[in-house]
């Protein structure tokens, strides 16, 4: 039985190996015709979206004037959030004008509101990826479990996305995060904080992040993790990537240049604290 079974997966190999090279000549021949295709589908789409950006615009500035500040890469980002949806953008969009007026009245926050969130230099920021987006590290085993009002906490989120935002190179919109889970234990998880970090970044700056890398991951962080990951919308479900250990360098390299990975996973930058950016 055993030899039959050998001798079916050779023949089934040989018979992929005899039609492997009509495949390629055909894809070949229909390559020229799927780029064109390609390109048409991205043209139609730019189209679309400069068409419902201006629609959005005119619904937003008409509910609320401070909406002509905003550029349309911004109003872009609400509308993507929403999969071109320009009712659901638009409410998304009135929401975090609102909220800005409100949690933000200066315009920014000053690292005095949220010296005790600096002080472990748990978040920092160093190097761009191979595409020239800026790369953010966190560091979940540095943070202590917020008792009370969360207030100081999301100051300093926003604080942090501000930070990047600023510093984001000319003609890119989004930034990768590494989450180094190393030292993480029951006595740093946070359920409150991580969802409130969930929320500011998903309602009030979609379309921000890229990819975030989980890293150095223990295996009791899945418990807190079934509780966070249901609030974590589709679209940000598809940025995660969990890191194997031993793969740690070679999965980051594929997205980052050795000359601009932090020296902590083999790379040659050393990292900076937010405050200091």
């Amino acid at each position: 039985m055993e030899k039959e079974k050998v001798k079916e997966s050779e023949e089934e190999e040989m018979k992929f190996k005899d039609c492997e090279g009509e495949e390629e000549m055909e894809f070949k021949d229909c390559e020229g015709e799927e780029e064109e295709e390609k390109e048409d589908n991205i043209e139609v789409s730019d189209e679309i979206e400069r068409s419902k950006i201006g629609i959005m615009r005119a619904l937003a500035e008409r509910e609320d004037p401070s909406a002509k500040d905003v550029d349309d890469l911004m109003i872009r980002r609400f509308l993507r959030a929403r999969d071109l949806d320009i009712e659901k953008a638009s409410t998304m969009f009135l929401k975090y004008l609102s909220w800005r007026k409100t949690f933000l009245p200066k315009g920014f926050i000053s690292e005095s509101e949220i010296s005790s969130q600096l002080a472990p230099n748990k978040l920092c920021m160093q190097g761009l990826d191979k595409q020239g987006r800026p790369i953010v590290v966190t560091f979940g085993g540095r943070h202590k479990p917020i008792k009370g009002n969360l207030e100081e906490f999301k100051r300093f989120v926003v604080y942090g996305l501000e930070k990047i935002c600023a510093r984001m190179p000319k003609g890119q919109e989004k930034f990768v995060a590494i989450g180094d889970l190393e030292g993480w234990g029951y006595s740093n998880s946070d359920i409150r904080a991580y969802v409130a970090s969930l929320s500011i970044l998903q309602d009030c700056y979609p379309e921000r992040l890229a990819k975030l890398f989980i890293v150095h991951v223990p295996y009791i962080f899945m418990t807190a993790w079934k509780v966070v990951y249901p609030f974590i919308d589709s679209r940000t479900k598809k940025k995660i990537v969990f890191v194997e250990n031993k793969r740690l360098t070679s999965t980051l390299l594929g997205d980052i240049d050795d000359n601009q990975l932090p020296d902590i996973y083999g790379g040659k930058l050393p990292l900076v604290p937010i405050q200091d950016c």
